[in-house]
């Protein structure tokens, strides 16, 4: 057996392969499907008579703001349209704390800590050390945070500032938040403080390719659990129509809207309100959007499929991996501490994965076995050989072979 496994190391090595699966990209099908919005047409002059080529309207047009307010499940006022990802909407509204947060600016709180899940996004984990607080970590269960872990961080430290997280389709394990684990959330972070930041990145709200559980609104429980004013949801259409070209919504209240909306008068002249218009003529309302997303799932499902089949001829002797019904990510967790082994293993052969560690806050996973795949960029024929790539490196580093 083991004979067969380093024959089959060495000759896909010999293949000189060149596969990337390091990030969750759209693949050029994908792209495609909004091709629609390179060269669409639009009138200079809104419905209400904003001229959209001018400055103004810093908060996005209206019928944004009213696309993100169906997407969100949020009044009007509520909304604010960006640009971009979810993740600069994020950034946003971390810098605003950091400088004008009442009664205190989080730049003058001493040891400020911020709660994120892990396996997590390693996006998140750079912003916060962009602002020198500390990630404090909880893990998550099938139905979301864990709750008496969290519970237990709170209870053993000061100053935490709030949690960041992917309520669907989690970055990159899939959990999708239960609404009871979201109102329990909700319900010991503003015990806690009632300037506790729940900042939801709803980055894959509507990226569903097989079915999901339903989930209220995050908003609609932020309003009936009483922490609107506390609560912070992003989403964006990154990987909906084009990464950079789409449009990103927020829905907050209270001092939050009020601090984003200071730091965006500061830091944004206008935004870009042509390109509001155009995805706003191009999906025109929620049911579109809804289409939209069954044509990306048609495309990314076959490729998970793939992913599954090829883990799936693993026995549990070597680890587990989540089946995500939407988002862009499969988590594999070895039962050995061989991570770090099994990603340079892949990268000898030429296919590259996400760094080990990548998922935890600086880089370090304390147990060396949470490894990320993101299978949607390349094609169905590359995908099989990565996967093919990696259960055998899988297998090389567990029984610890020579190669």
């Amino acid at each position: 057996m083991h004979e067969e496994i380093i024959s089959k190391y060495n000759s896909l090595r010999d293949k000189s392969l060149s596969i990337d699966i390091t990030r969750g990209k759209p693949d050029t099908f994908q792209l495609d499907l909004s091709n629609k919005l390179l060269d669409m047409q639009v009138q200079p002059i809104d419905e209400d008579g904003i001229d959209i080529r001018n400055y103004g309207e810093p908060y996005g047009i209206k019928a944004a703001r009213e696309l993100g307010a169906s997407l969100l499940n949020a009044e009007f006022e509520n909304i604010i349209t960006g640009e971009q990802s979810s993740l600069l909407l994020s950034y946003q509204t971390v810098l605003a704390n950091y400088l004008f947060a009442t009664p205190t600016p989080w730049k003058n709180i001493n040891s400020p800590k911020f709660i994120c899940p892990v396996p997590g996004f390693d996006r998140h984990f750079r912003m916060f050390d962009d602002f020198g607080i500390e990630v404090i970590s909880v893990p998550l269960n099938s139905d979301g945070i864990d709750i008496e872990a969290m519970k237990s961080v709170l209870e053993t430290h000061d100053n935490i500032l709030g949690i960041i997280c992917v309520p669907r389709h989690s970055n990159p394990s899939g959990e999708v938040y239960s609404d009871v684990n979201i109102r329990e959330l909700f319900n010991i972070g503003k015990n806690y403080s009632t300037s506790f930041l729940f900042l939801f990145d709803h980055a894959y709200l509507i990226h569903d390719f097989l079915p999901t559980i339903k989930q209220t609104p995050t908003w609609q429980i932020a309003i009936e659990s009483d922490v609107s004013n506390q609560t912070v949801v992003v989403t964006s259409f990154s990987k909906v129509t084009f990464g950079g070209g789409g449009l990103s919504f927020m829905a907050a209240a209270g001092e939050n809207l009020k601090l984003v909306k200071r730091m965006r008068g500061s830091m944004v002249i206008c935004p870009d309100k042509v390109n509001q218009q155009r995805h706003v003529d191009f999906f025109k309302d929620i049911k579109s959007i809804e289409n939209h997303m069954v044509k990306h799932a048609d495309l990314i499902r076959p490729k998970f499929e793939i992913a599954y089949s090829v883990l799936e001829r693993l026995s549990d002797q070597f680890g587990a991996f989540s089946r995500p019904t939407g988002g862009y990510f499969i988590t594999y967790t070895t039962k050995k501490p061989i991570a770090t082994e099994v990603i340079a293993l892949c990268s000898d052969i030429g296919v590259m994965i996400t760094p080990a560690g990548a998922t935890f806050p600086k880089g370090i996973d304390p147990n060396n076995n949470v490894i990320r795949i993101a299978p949607t960029f390349i094609d169905e024929e590359e995908l099989q050989v990565a996967m093919e790539a990696f259960i055998t490196a899988l297998q090389v580093a567990h029984f610890n072979l020579t190669v």
